[in-house]
């Protein structure tokens, strides 16, 4: 997959790049939502005999427009993003740096420049998906911008349990630690990954070492607990619990929540290693335990809870 960055004003001719069946979106999680609309664009590249490609935008868009001060987090930040995609197997995908000049595009000028100009000559988008300044263009003005250079498909909405999948029900769930229902808006497990980091290396002095991961991006994270993951360590997947917290037992006065993967028969030096955790089920909120004794009979608890899990 080639990865084109493009900034506004856009210098594009349009014999630059191939005829293109194109999926527009923010694509924020790449759910099954957003993977009927890519695969769909990749389905008229092939009926078409053209090539596939996505467009998304960088950053947030509430970010730019000032809808919020602080910086987005993900569920899927756009390395990951990347990653996805390219497994769908697509050809082409552009990512437009997201500002002020360019969200002031109005909905003929944007169909101009980031559609007729890259040579597109069918897109797909979900059903309500907009463009242009204050998102005045829609799905149905598409035919009337389109200025007949461009065929089009609009994909319906998708739901799960009667429900619409989307990233804010993604957001939403995640952020009340219910990640065993993610799968089935997904289509995946989710993943956050990060590098292995020193920690205070208390976990291997009670018997159970932990791996103190530092994410490498700002995904949305669930809330402080425990939960049965499994963790990719050099292209190998092993089951374990996750401590997400601020370690009440040891620790007074921690600000920032860590986050300690304890994984099953597995015992490697890992510092400084790239891992990707895959999150499963919540089981059990934090707590302060009186002692060490106490703390290692929850633990042992929480991995036969785990390994419970995974055995079914």
């Amino acid at each position: 997959m080639e990865v084109i960055r493009l900034r506004f004003p856009f210098n594009n001719a349009i014999n630059e790049y191939p005829p293109l069946s194109m999926a527009l979106g923010y694509f924020d999680g790449v759910h099954r939502g957003h993977q009927q609309v890519i695969l769909e664009a990749k389905k008229q590249a092939k009926e078409k005999g053209i090539c596939s490609a996505v467009m998304t935008f960088d950053p947030h868009p509430s970010v730019v427009l000032g809808k919020t001060d602080n910086q987005i987090k993900s569920i899927s930040p756009l390395t990951e993003k990347i990653k996805i995609i390219e497994e769908l197997g697509i050809d082409y995908l552009f990512i437009i740096h997201f500002s002020v000049e360019f969200a002031n595009l109005l909905p003929q000028e944007f169909i101009d420049q980031c559609v007729i100009s890259l040579n597109v000559r069918h897109v797909v988008a979900g059903f309500d998906f907009t463009y242009g300044r204050m998102g005045k263009g829609t799905m149905e003005t598409l035919p009337f911008h389109s200025r007949d250079k461009f065929s089009f498909s609009v994909v319906p909405k998708f739901t799960q349990g009667d429900e619409k999948v989307s990233s804010t029900r993604i957001r939403k769930l995640l952020k009340e630690g219910r990640t065993n229902e993610l799968y089935s808006l997904l289509g995946r497990y989710y993943t956050t990954s990060g590098i292995v980091i020193h920690g205070d290396k208390r976990g291997r002095t009670i018997g159970f070492p932990t791996a103190n991961v530092y994410l490498n991006d700002d995904y949305i994270m669930p809330p402080v607990g425990v939960y049965a993951v499994r963790m990719k360590v050099h292209s190998k997947w092993y089951a374990g619990v996750c401590n997400i917290g601020y370690k009440p037992t040891f620790n007074k006065d921690a600000l920032l929540p860590s986050v300690e993967v304890h994984l099953f028969d597995f015992n490697e030096n890992i510092y400084g290693e790239e891992v990707i955790i895959e999150w499963h089920l919540h089981l059990r909120n934090e707590q302060k335990f009186s002692g060490i004794q106490e703390l290692v009979a929850q633990i042992e608890r929480d991995k036969q809870n785990s390994l419970n899990y995974f055995n079914k």
